[in-house]
C-alpha cells in the first residue's frame, strides 16, 4: 500500500478529516531503518490509522551539529513506509513547520538542562516545540516513541501532563543491530573502525546490568571501565556522560536506590555522537 504523502497543513487536514477510528503518529526525522519501522509496527497494533511525520527539526540541533549532513533519504523512506502500511506521511518543509521565525516555544525546564541536556543545551527545548506542534498539526490519539532516546521519552512524557495534551504516549524498545549497537540514522556516519570502537557503549550498559545485583555503585563502576579501556583505542571514544538516573527525572540515584533506574550513556566516535541506554531495576522490587 502506497501511504498518502501531504506535504502542506491543508493536505493534512484534509486527509486527517478522512481518517477513521483511532490514529497513531510515529514522529522521525527520515532515514528510517529497523528502529523506526519496529515504531511504525507497534502504531499498526494500537491504532487504526499510522501517520509518520518526517522532518529533520532545525530547532533542536546546535550551532556545531550536522543538521546539514544528517542523512535525507525520502524515496528510501516512503518504501519503508509502504512496507509497513503506513497510511499516511507527513513530510513538511521548514517553511510550513516554521512560517515565521517562532517566538513562542516550549521551555524544557531543569530536566532538559541535565544529561544530555548539559551536551546539547536547547536540544531539548527545540525537541519539545516540534513534538507539540506535531501533535497539533496530526492531531493523533497516541504516539509512538523509542526507549533508546530515554530522556527524550522522560521529557515528552512530562510535557503531555504538565500542559494536558490529549495524547497517548508509548515507549517502544530498543532495536539493535546484531553486534549490539543501538540503531540510528548517525550509525552510517561511522566507519569500520569507529564502529569497532562504538561497540563500547553497548557492552559497558551490558557490564552494568550484570554487576547491578551489587547495588548502583557497582553497576556504574562496571560501565566505566569498559568506557575507560574504549578511550584508548583507535579511534578513541570520548565520553560525553554516564550516568544512572531516576527514569521519570534524570536526576541521579543514590547508593542506597531501589526500584527502577536508566543507565545511560553518551559518546563521540570521531564526528558522530551516539547515545544508548538500558534500564535497570535495584533492591528488593529487582527481587
Amino acid at each position: 500500500m502506497t501511504p498518502v504523502i501531504a506535504k502542506t497543513r491543508e493536505e493534512l487536514a484534509a486527509v486527517r478529516s478522512g481518517a477513521a477510528g483511532t490514529l497513531a503518529l510515529v514522529p522521525t526525522m527520515g532515514a528510517l531503518h529497523e528502529g523506526h519501522r519496529s515504531l511504525i509496527r507497534r502504531a499498526r497494533q494500537l491504532a487504526d490509522t499510522v501517520a509518520v511525520s518526517i522532518f529533520v527539526n532545525p530547532l533542536q540541533f546546535g550551532p556545531h551539529e550536522d543538521f546539514d549532513r544528517y542523512p535525507r533519504t525520502f524515496a528510501a523512506d516512503v518504501e519503508a513506509c509502504a512496507a509497513e502500511g503506513v497510511d499516511v506521511v507527513f513530510a513538511p518543509t521548514r517553511e510550513v513547520m516554521y512560517p515565521d521565525e517562532p517566538q513562542v516555544t516550549v521551555k524544557s525546564g531543569p530536566m532538559g538542562e541535565r544529561v544530555e541536556g548539559v551536551t546539547r543545551p536547547g536540544h531539548f527545548d527545540g525537541m519539545l516545540t516540534v513534538v507539540l506542534k506535531l501533535f497539533h498539526l496530526v492531531g493523533p490519539d497516541l504516539a509512538v516513541f523509542g526507549e533508546k532516546d530515554a530522556q527524550q521519552l522522560a521529557m515528552i512524557r512530562r510535557m503531555v501532563a504538565d500542559l494536558n495534551v490529549p495524547v497517548e504516549i508509548v515507549g517502544a524498545p530498543t532495536v539493535r543491530e546484531i553486534d549490539g549497537l543501538a540503531l540510528s540514522s548517525r550509525n552510517r556516519y561511522l566507519s569500520d573502525a569507529e564502529r569497532r570502537t562504538a561497540l563500547a557503549l553497548s557492552r559497558s550498559l551490558q557490564a552494568g546490568a550484570e554487576a547491578a545485583g551489587k547495588g548502583p555503585a557497582a553497576a556504574l563502576a562496571a560501565a566505566r571501565a569498559v568506557l575507560d579501556e574504549a578511550a584508548g583505542a583507535t579511534p578513541p571514544l570520548e565520553l560525553d556522560y554516564l550516568v544512572l538516573v531516576d527514569p521519570a527525572t534524570f536526576l541521579d540515584v543514590t547508593g542506597e536506590h531501589t526500584g527502577p533506574a536508566v543507565l545511560a550513556v553518551a559518546a563521540r566516535v570521531g564526528a558522530t555522537h551516539l547515545i544508548d541506554n538500558t534500564p535497570l531495576l535495584f533492591g528488593k522490587e529487582s527481587s
